[in-house]
C-alpha cells in the first residue's frame, strides 16, 4: 500500500475518457460507481459523468427540453491513474477501453474538460430587425409583418403586423416566424 501512497503524492486526480458500448453509458456509470464503492476506492476514483446537454426540441408546435448525450459511447471518469484504478475501470462491464495513445490513457486538459461542460450559446437566428416575416401559427397565422425587435436571451421577436389599417406589435418566439422572400 505504500507504493500506492507514493504514487498518489506524485500524481494528481484528472479527468479521463472511457469508451463504452453505445447505449450502455448509464449502465457503465452505475457499474463503475458500484465497483468503486465495493473496492473502497472513493478517494481514487472520485466522479463518473456522462456528458449531456439540454436541448430545446419542437414537435407538433410544442417546445420541450430534452437531454441528449454529447458524446455517445463515452463516459468521463475523474480519477488518480494507478495500476489498481486502471484495472477497476478497464474491467467494468461495458467498458471497451480508455481514450489515449496506444495503451496509455490520456487525461483531459482543463480546457478540453470545460469545453464539454460549459453552457452552450443561445439560439442563433438569421432574422434581423427590418426583415419581413410570415407568422407560422396562432391567431395571426400566415400574416406577414416587419421585425422591430429581437431578444436573443428570451428567443423572442417583436413583429409589427398591419390589421385594418392599424399597426399592432406582436411578440412571438423565433420559431414562430419565417423569412419571406
Amino acid at each position: 500500500m505504500a507504493g500506492l501512497t507514493e504514487m498518489a503524492d506524485h500524481e494528481e486526480i484528472k479527468w479521463y475518457v472511457i469508451h463504452t458500448y453505445s447505449g450502455y453509458e448509464n449502465k457503465v456509470k452505475v457499474n463503475l460507481e458500484k465497483s468503486v464503492e465495493n473496492n473502497h476506492m472513493q478517494d481514487l476514483i472520485t466522479e463518473v459523468r456522462i456528458p449531456i446537454e439540454e436541448v430545446e426540441e419542437i414537435k407538433n408546435n410544442k417546445r420541450r427540453t430534452v437531454q441528449r448525450k454529447l458524446l455517445p459511447g463515452y463516459v468521463m471518469v475523474k480519477m488518480l491513474m494507478t495500476n489498481e484504478t486502471w484495472f477497476v475501470v478497464r474491467n467494468t462491464r461495458g467498458v471497451t477501453g480508455f481514450v489515449g495513445a496506444g495503451n496509455k490513457p490520456t487525461p483531459l486538459s482543463e480546457t478540453d474538460f470545460a469545453s464539454v461542460f460549459e453552457p452552450k450559446t443561445p439560439l442563433v437566428t438569421d432574422i434581423m430587425v427590418g426583415d419581413t416575416v410570415r407568422i407560422l401559427s396562432g391567431v395571426l397565422e400566415n400574416f406577414t409583418g416587419r421585425v422591430t425587435k429581437i431578444d436573443d436571451v428570451t428567443e423572442k421577436v417583436t413583429v409589427t403586423v398591419t390589421m385594418a389599417n392599424k399597426d399592432t406589435d406582436v411578440e412571438l418566439g423565433m420559431d414562430e416566424v419565417i423569412h419571406t422572400n
